[in-house]
């Protein structure tokens, strides 16, 4: 059986189970991004910028925010997008990213809540981008989820999902499966002193759906001119969809 078609209830533990952990890890989550990236996960956060849609007063919505780093790089450096709203179920990680955006002076642009990936607790058609960084893997039902998105994206607005994959080189891909099992949970357990934190980020990259399979899993959920954009020799992937764009019945 493909993983295209088993993810819609992803290889995941119990929900509780996964923002508990993200928690627990909050105050180290950004230096160890960068750490254990060595630096890249500010280079892909960049690269979702490249995929807006070309038009100005943006109403964003960031799921899974974390910390905020997908949302605050994008409000900084990207003057399409008006206002944004971050839903994120881990408090502490939104703690995290309030002292940020406060630092920033951002507090009237953003707006950070709890929230659920796969029970977005928004209107219709409200929202002109969704964005979720890193964060598709971590949710029990990824379809459930994906349709979610669709529902609240206005017609014509826009998907941008940032996500871990495998480099499609058999040599770089066996060195990054080593360094994913073995040094990242090491390192990663000394810095967090949370060790099931960084083996469960091994686990769920290997086991999710990506590339061409993720592509179909937008599709099935009813997004158009799916396309995606591999990062750094594949250990990272831009994928991106638009909502259905209204018919003129005129013509």
């Amino acid at each position: 059986m493909s993983k295209a078609s088993t993810a819609s209830k992803a290889e995941t533990p119990p929900r509780t189970e996964v923002w508990r952990m993200f928690d627990r890890i909050a105050g180290r989550y950004d230096l160890l991004n960068h750490l254990l990236s060595l630096g890249q996960d500010i280079r892909w956060r960049k690269k979702v910028s490249e995929f807006l849609p070309e038009r100005k007063d943006l109403y964003l919505l960031d799921l899974a925010t974390g910390t905020g780093d997908q949302l605050l790089y994008l409000m900084k450096n990207d003057d399409r997008i008006k206002k944004a709203l971050g839903l994120d179920l881990a408090r502490e990680m939104l703690k995290v990213g309030r002292k940020k955006m406060a630092r920033l002076h951002m507090e009237n642009r953003i707006t950070l809540e709890e929230g659920d990936a796969e029970r977005i607790g928004q209107s219709d058609n409200q929202f002109d981008v969704v964005t979720i960084s890193f964060g598709i893997r971590n949710v029990t039902d990824v379809k459930k989820s994906l349709n979610e998105m669709n529902r609240v994206l206005k017609p014509g607005g826009r998907v941008l999902i940032l996500e871990f994959s495998l480099p499609g080189n058999k040599l770089l891909r066996n060195l990054y499966l080593y360094y994913f099992r073995h040094i990242l949970p090491a390192v990663g357990s000394i810095i967090s002193g949370d060790g099931y934190a960084y083996r469960y980020l091994n686990r769920t990259v290997e086991t999710f759906p990506y590339g061409d399979e993720f592509c179909a899993l937008l599709r099935e959920c009813k997004f158009e001119a799916v396309s995606m954009r591999p990062l750094t020799f594949g250990i990272a992937t831009v994928y991106y969809g638009d909502k259905n764009r209204p018919v003129n019945n005129n013509n």
